[in-house]
């Protein structure tokens, strides 16, 4: 009766804290968001491949495949970002065209390369992560209850 549930309850609290972060992230960290689960899309396809679950492996190569395509490659702007957009557009359907080249024929280097393609690309956006907005550094501000305050005049 209550043995389905722990698993249940642990998925559901998983999504939440996946769904808050989401929902609290800059655009920057959620490119970085995409960057992970694609990587950890690619691992798991990995050791299903090792342990010959062929559908198990086909789901994460198609989540990892979906990540790429509807995530990373449908946020490049090719208008603003010019040479960089397009060859990142150009290098992401090959990582796409590699992760399903390498589920078809058991290939793991394939899947590999992707794998370090996208860990590459990651730290690479990481490096050049913008600065903490100084609106984001005032509202992580929390004044001292015990302070006066000044009043407002629209204040209840």
């Amino acid at each position: 009766m209550f043995g389905s549930s722990k698993p249940y309850g642990a998925n559901a609290y998983s999504k939440i804290s996946e769904e808050t972060g989401v929902i609290a992230a800059s655009p920057h960290k959620l490119i970085v968001m995409l960057f992970d689960g694609a990587i950890v899309a690619v691992g798991n396809a990995l050791q299903q491949m090792q342990k010959r679950e062929i559908a198990a492996k086909g789901r994460s190569i198609s989540h990892a495949i979906s990540i790429i395509d509807n995530g990373l490659r449908a946020s490049l702007d090719k208008r603003v970002g010019g040479e960089i957009a397009l060859n990142l557009d150009a290098l992401y359907e090959y990582m796409s065209r590699q992760l399903l080249l390498g589920n078809l024929n058991n290939e793991e280097a394939k899947l590999l390369e992707v794998q370090n393609l996208l860990r590459d690309l990651k730290n690479t956006w990481e490096a050049i992560a913008p600065e903490t907005p100084i609106s984001q550094q005032q509202a992580a501000y929390q004044p001292d209850p015990l302070q006066p305050r000044s009043t407002h005049v629209f204040e209840a």
